[in-house]
């Protein structure tokens, strides 16, 4: 694979006129995916996928096209030769772009993360017996992910991993089910068994009848599965160079009023522990880590290429998103087995969804409960809620409202599988909150 992408980008360079450069950016993947239902198998494939981009740039014009690769060298070749042609016709046509950065400081890396994945026979076959006797719905998608990077400077990126996400649900009747995931670089059966048979505890308590209680606040624990959820919404612009200079940062207050989060908040773009690769699509390298929050105070931000050359800051490797691809949530002291006795009596939240800003400015999420959220008392699950949502800004949910973090963290893979499968993981622990509003 890596082989192929340099010959296709040693062909790219063969083609170039007068003052041209080119950068390439590859991504493929090589992955598995089975579908399961009442714990069996209903449906099994793989997917095998190569694309290329190419910018082809000349001064401060450049034009960008993407093919999906057939893997067939001559067939490569002739598209891409005609891509070429189309490209620079096109940038003829195209004003300058004042923003325009690529590294011209060649830098080429090679990241190569071992294969500790079983056979896919043998993960359908534990997810079998593991989930024997209960309803298990959900996917399973593994395998390999490739990304590269060429320019005709000289660089040469290349990285490889191998991951795998199972996310399922353990349905119980009508409405009622608990939703868990697992994911990882490295699978293990008895981490496996022990998340199935954690799920199965909480489906047990589904079969009580449903509790309902008033609107108000009430002492919640934020599972890591919620919790990924408040931080994917932070994440929408919070931590991006270009959101802070137009003010559109939900963390608004962080940079003009100095408002802070818990002092126990760490927050990093943890690149050297998650599966996006390290460097991105204009070739920058990416560092193995970025301190956004330390202490409950904003420190860094994430700067894309183009902030960088609009607003005179040096890139840190961000996408041109400048969300965070592997975000990384500190831990604390608190023991997941301890969570019940800590919470005494209040919500014990699995999942969030349906999430949004109702004041972005503010940093106040709104969104509902889902999945196995339970009322507790006295340290013991008494029953399943019904869906409830709550509206809370960041600044009480961890800030001074957060009574402590648990000390066990879980790596959340995104399982989005849109064009190909997400690179974008989490590490989170779960997170103790006094006086959480519901408003519904």
């Amino acid at each position: 694979m890596q082989d192929y992408f340099y010959s296709l980008a040693d062909g790219i360079e063969a083609r170039l006129e007068g003052g041209e450069v080119v950068t390439c950016s590859f991504a493929a993947e090589e992955s598995d995916f089975v579908r399961f239902n009442r714990s069996a198998v209903r449906q099994a494939g793989s997917v095998a996928q190569r694309v290329l981009t190419v910018d082809l740039i000349e001064g401060a014009r450049h034009a960008l096209g993407t093919l999906s690769l057939a893997g067939v060298p001559e067939t490569d070749r002739a598209r891409l030769s005609a891509l070429i042609g189309d490209l620079r016709e096109a940038r003829r046509q195209l004003p300058e772009d004042p923003f325009l950065l690529y590294n011209t400081s060649p830098r080429s890396t090679e990241r190569r993360r071992e294969n500790e994945l079983p056979e896919p026979e043998q993960v359908v076959d534990e997810i079998h017996r593991a989930g024997r006797g209960r309803d298990l719905v959900g996917v399973y998608a593994g395998g390999a992910i490739h990304a590269g990077f060429a320019s005709s400077l000289g660089q040469r990126n290349w990285y490889e991993s191998y991951s795998f996400n199972l996310d399922w649900s353990f349905f119980h009747a009508a409405d009622k089910a608990v939703k868990a995931s697992y994911a990882g670089l490295h699978w293990r059966r008895e981490d496996l068994e022990r998340r199935i048979e954690s799920a199965a505890e909480q489906v047990s308590v589904l079969s009580r009848p449903t509790r309902s209680i008033r609107p108000g606040r009430y002492r919640v624990f934020l599972a890591p599965a919620a919790l990924y959820e408040i931080v994917g919404m932070l994440s929408w612009g919070g931590f991006g160079l270009r959101a802070h200079r137009t003010k559109t940062t939900p963390l608004l207050r962080m940079i003009q009023e100095g408002a802070t989060l818990h002092p126990s908040v760490r927050v990093l773009e943890n690149t050297g522990d998650g599966i996006a690769p390290d460097f991105q699509e204009a070739g920058f390298p990416r560092p193995a880590s970025v301190t956004l929050i330390e202490g409950g105070r904003y420190r860094d931000c994430l700067v894309s290429p183009r902030s960088a050359r609009e607003y005179g800051s040096p890139t840190n490797g961000a996408s041109a998103s400048e969300v965070p691809q592997s975000i990384d949530v500190g831990g604390g002291e608190m023991a997941m087995s301890s969570v019940l006795r800590e919470l005494g009596t209040g919500i014990y939240a699995g999942n969030l969804w349906y999430l949004n800003f109702s004041d972005r400015s503010a940093c106040r999420t709104t969104g509902m409960t889902r999945f196995a959220t339970f009322w507790v008392e006295d340290g013991v699950i008494q029953a399943p809620l019904g869906a409830m949502r709550f509206d809370e800004t960041v600044y009480r949910m961890l800030g001074d409202k957060l009574v402590g973090l648990t000390a066990e963290r879980e790596m959340i893979l995104d399982p989005g599988t849109y064009f190909q499968r997400a690179v974008e993981s989490a590490r989170l622990p779960g997170a103790m909150v006094d006086d959480f509003t519901f408003t519904l």
